[in-house]
């Protein structure tokens, strides 16, 4: 008998403290968990892996977390990536721009596990409602 492996998740956040306790935690949720510390590293990350999850801070130096998310959404390899924005910057604009780049869901920070557990549940949810707009929006035959 075989075990299932881990689901694989990826942090992407500048601030190595803040990576590496979302890790712990990801890790204590049953995935396996990798930090990278910047947006070039998690294009190249992302260019070689597919994971369940991508934790995403929106202020990253160089490349932000909207365009990671819009890299992420254009690859036919990630599209069932969950994608959870995360900030400490709450505003109504920023937030919206990660749901329109693609992102599944947003965390404020400090994160706690009890949140981030949630915050998981509602973006599976939201990929579930994505996959079944599109499916009912495309007719029977087509591929695209």
């Amino acid at each position: 008998m075989t075990s299932k492996a881990p689901p694989l998740a990826l942090v992407v956040d500048d601030n190595r403290l803040i990576a590496n306790n979302l890790v712990k935690m990801l890790t204590l949720l049953g995935y396996e968990a990798h930090a990278v510390h910047g947006a070039l590293p998690a294009m190249q990350v992302l260019e070689a892996n597919v994971p369940e999850l991508v934790l995403l801070d929106i202020h990253l130096q160089g490349v932000n977390g909207v365009d990671i998310c819009k890299f992420i959404r254009r690859n036919k390899r990630l599209t069932f990536t969950l994608v959870v924005g995360m900030s400490s910057d709450t505003q109504p604009e920023l937030i919206s721009g990660m749901r329109q780049a693609g992102a599944n869901g947003f965390l404020a920070k400090p994160i706690q596990v009890e949140v981030l557990e949630q915050a998981l549940a509602d973006a599976r949810a939201d990929m579930v409602r994505r996959v079944n707009e599109w499916a009912t929006t495309r007719p029977l035959g087509t591929q695209q």
